[in-house]
This record gives structure tokens, C-alpha cells and sequence, in this order.
């Protein structure tokens, strides 16, 4: 039976896994030109949509539960996409567990544990060490496989999907000093978790290098509260850039600054972190980090049916690529 793969397939067409699965599902929304590559490089590697995982010659339904923190966010929504059309190859079953910040973590890991599931996907960007530790030890403890999704950690031994947030955050950060810009902010959350801490760190990489002062202003993720923190905040203060942590904090600057008649990008110019739907319903649109959440998803779903079938597991903390996304909101 051969091993190869969607993932194998997108990267030997120089395409997202996105866009093989639109091939093979949904072919009439995909350029001409594309799907013959993608076809052409389908039947050099003898790849096969319907094979089942190896491990899985009885043909079985294997569940397989993904756990989520907010399903209203943007970016979750798009990821359980890639996660689902990975899971149908391999006729894996989905079983979606929410755990939220008012959740007891240990009490909703219980929970989840003694669910009939064979393996999980834990989707969080939000989690320290201490949360990912407890998180892994219970799955392990229960002889559960478990892949952590747009997480990242220094712990050893814990299999995520993500991108390098600390080189995204120094890369947007150059892209706008090189725009000239010297008082560049950025808006973070106020509550500290990983994912969080690598953008800092690389905004922070980028500011120094150029003898500039880091400025990091911490806010909630909820409109109502940080647009009155901008408000406020920003009235007296010198900024000619900000770099949201997410694209939903950014569009409420933007709304705040236009407010008081700043002009975007010519006074100061705004990029997000996500590239979700707020970036293209922003005005103006949102430059920001394309963060590939389908394709973290979808490795994500591939790389767990490698621990649960026994697959050799070459690399467990995969780093996909990113990209700037550049729009009008700066220059």
C-alpha cells in the first residue's frame, strides 16, 4: 500500500494542501492550469484518496476528538476545515469538545479522556507551559495520541503544528521600519501565553536592532474594552505604526484612530497577525502575517494518524510557512 500523501502531493505541487483537496473534491473551482499539475503530480506518486491509513486493513472508524476554546473565532473555523478533509481520507470520524477559559482544564480533560476517542487535536493558541504539561501528561496517562495545533512550546516530546511566530512578528516589524516608521507599537493581550510571547520577542528583536524603543501596549481581546483603552492611551501618545497580535485588535485601532483623524496609512500605518476575514472587512484592508490555519489543521489531522496507526514520525514540531500579506492599511 503506498504512503504517500495529501501533504506529499501539495508540496510536490508547489500548492496548499487547499487547494489539492479542491482538486480532488471540488475540481470545477480550480484553475485549469493548477489542476493539471496537481493531477499530473497525483498520478506520478501513485497517490490514492481513498486509501486508508496503515494500521487501518479492517476498514474501522476511528474517532478522533479536536479540542477547541472558541469555535466563533475566524481562524478555528477554517482549521477544523483543514482537520475535517484530512479526517475523510482516512475515514476518521470527528468528535468536537469545547474547553473554555472558565472551564476547570482538569475537569474538562477528564471528561474527554473517557470519551470513546482514539486519538486528539488540541487547538489552542492561547496555553502556557504549565497548561500544555497538564494537557499532554493526561492524554498520556490515558494512552491517547495527542497533537497540539497552532501551539507552541519549548517542552520536549510534545508534537505541534505551527509557524515560527517569533521570525513573523521580526519580519513585519522590518517590513514597517523599513516603511520609515520609528515609533512603532505593539498590541498585545494582557493576559501572557506562548504564542504571544514569541510575537514580542521578534517585534522586540527587530525594534532593538534598529535602536529604536520597544513599545508594547497590552489590551483584552474584547472590542468594547480595548477600544476605550485606545482611546484613551493613545490620545497624547506618538505612534506612527502598531502590529496587532490578532486581526480583530488591529481593526479596532484602526476604527479608533480614524476616529480621531489619524490617517491610515499615511499617519500611521496598522498590520494584523491572522489575515482571517476582519483583514479583508476592514477599511482600509489589512496588511497582515498569513498564518496557513487550513494547512495547520490539515498537518495536524496528518500527522496524528501517524501516531495512532504507528507510522515512523520523522519530525513531531512541524513549522509551516508564512507570508506577508500585503493591503492598505500600510504603504
Amino acid at each position: 500500500m503506498s504512503n504517500v500523501t495529501i501533504y506529499d502531493v501539495a508540496k510536490a505541487s508547489g500548492v496548499s494542501l487547499a487547494t489539492v483537496s479542491r482538486v480532488l473534491n471540488n475540481p470545477e473551482k480550480v484553475k485549469d492550469v493548477t489542476k493539471k499539475r496537481v493531477l499530473l503530480v497525483i498520478k506520478e506518486l501513485g497517490y490514492r484518496p481513498n486509501m486508508i491509513a496503515r494500521g487501518l486493513a479492517s476498514h474501522k472508524t476511528t474517532t478522533v476528538g479536536v479540542v477547541i476554546s472558541d469555535i466563533t473565532r475566524a481562524s478555528i473555523s477554517e482549521m477544523l476545515g483543514g482537520i475535517s478533509d484530512i479526517a475523510k481520507k482516512y475515514n476518521y470520524t470527528i468528535k468536537l469538545f469545547t474547553v473554555t477559559e472558565s472551564d476547570s482544564l482538569m475537569d474538562s480533560l477528564d471528561e474527554i479522556v473517557s470519551e470513546k476517542i482514539d486519538g486528539a487535536i488540541y487547538l489552542n493558541d492561547e496555553l502556557d507551559d504549565e497548561a500544555l504539561s497538564k494537557i499532554k501528561e493526561t492524554f498520556d496517562d490515558n494512552q491517547i495520541p495527542l497533537v497540539f495545533a497552532n501551539v507552541a512550546t519549548k517542552l520536549d516530546n510534545v508534537p505541534t503544528v505551527s509557524i515560527d511566530y517569533l521570525k513573523a512578528s521580526y519580519e513585519i516589524t522590518n517590513f514597517l521600519i523599513n516603511d520609515n516608521r520609528k515609533n512603532i507599537y505593539m498590541l498585545s493581550t494582557t493576559r501572557r501565553y506562548n504564542i504571544n510571547d514569541l510575537k514580542e520577542q521578534g517585534y522586540t528583536k527587530a525594534i532593538l536592532e534598529n535602536n529604536l524603543e520597544p513599545k508594547i501596549f497590552r489590551t483584552s481581546g474584547d472590542t468594547n474594552i480595548n477600544t476605550q483603552h485606545f482611546k484613551a492611551f493613545f490620545e497624547d501618545k506618538l505612534i506612527d505604526a502598531a502590529i496587532a497580535v490578532r486581526d480583530s485588535i488591529a481593526v479596532s485601532f484602526i476604527n479608533v484612530a480614524r476616529l480621531a483623524h489619524s490617517k491610515i496609512p499615511d499617519d500611521i500605518a496598522v498590520s494584523g497577525f491572522q489575515n482571517t476575514k476582519y483583514a479583508l472587512l476592514s477599511r482600509p484592508t489589512l496588511t497582515c502575517i498569513d498564518i496557513p490555519v487550513y494547512d495547520i489543521g490539515a498537518v495536524a489531522m496528518r500527522l496524528l494518524t501517524k501516531y495512532m496507526t504507528g507510522e515512523k514520525v520523522e519530525e513531531n514540531n512541524i513549522i509551516l510557512q508564512h507570508q506577508i500579506i500585503r493591503r492598505n492599511s500600510t504603504r
